[in-house]
């Protein structure tokens, strides 16, 4: 019986990310349809990502234009993982977050799978930009490498999204703000993590910044593949990557459950914006 009820309490959260999870796909299908993904969303990456492979073709060098490739094209997951700072505050604007805050699950989980959407896609965007675009560029890739960085790419994308899950909690007081959050975020990282120029550009200081953050290392890992790197390089940035999501996954737990418990003793969550 024990042994039940503590499988039952560790399903708990995952039934709670399920169907939480339902409505993001559901959202997510009233936002886009298959042509509009296409020819909008995934065009306009590929977009930026092209604009600025042709910005190191002005350099004359292929490594160059190399780096530009891979960094902008991981970067369009973590772009769409940071829309979870925007989307989450659907739930006060709709007048649900009164009705979440009497329901006995917790705020975090709830949250975790309701913008799940956002990851997901953005995966699937960075894959087509390394492995479609790529090769037009001068990216090429061996069998045996992709699976590995796809792999990686979804762990960007998903450890970026933690970051994104944390940053919500802040913007659902203040819905007003939530697009200049994401996009101070998104734009931070592009400069930072080493997507344009290499960590090392920066002082110190940032430097330290960028190591918090997952996408510099899983960037890194997808780096170390695409240099033929040894597997103990690779596995040591993506660990990293892994590491530091956990951490921003954590922190968004605890920053969800803070807000949760201050509304509930507060009476803060009203049922329209």
């Amino acid at each position: 019986m024990d042994i039940q009820l503590l499988m039952t309490k560790l399903l708990q959260p995952l039934r709670i990310v399920r169907y939480s999870a339902a409505n993001a796909l559901a959202d997510f299908r009233a936002s886009y349809t298959w042509y509009s993904w296409t020819f909008g969303w995934l065009g306009r990456m590929l977009a930026q990502v092209t604009f600025f492979a042709l910005l190191g073709r002005l350099t004359g060098s292929d490594a160059q234009v190399r780096f530009l490739v891979i960094g902008n094209a991981v970067m369009t997951c973590a772009v769409e993982a940071m829309n979870v700072i925007a989307t989450s505050t659907r739930e006060r604007r709709s007048g649900t977050l009164a009705l979440l805050a009497a329901a006995p699950a917790d705020f975090g989980w709830v949250f975790l799978g309701r913008s799940l959407e956002w990851p997901i896609s953005g995966a699937a965007t960075s894959l087509v930009s390394l492995f479609a675009l790529g090769p037009l560029l001068g990216v090429s890739w061996t069998a045996a490498q992709v699976p590995v960085v796809a792999l990686l790419v979804l762990l960007a994308s998903f450890t970026t999204y933690s970051v994104g899950l944390f940053l919500s909690v802040l913007v659902i007081g203040a819905p007003g703000v939530r697009n200049i959050v994401s996009n101070t975020a998104y734009l931070s990282m592009m400069a930072i993590c080493g997507v344009q120029v290499p960590v090392g550009f920066w002082p110190s200081w940032l430097q330290a910044v960028a190591a918090v953050l997952p996408l510099t290392h899983a960037l890194a890992a997808v780096r170390a593949v695409a240099a033929g790197e040894s597997a103990a390089s690779v596995t040591l940035a993506a660990s990293a990557a892994a590491v530091c999501g956990a951490g921003w996954l954590l922190a968004a737990m605890t920053a969800f459950r803070f807000m949760a418990r201050r509304g509930r003793g507060r009476g803060a969550f009203e049922f329209s914006a």
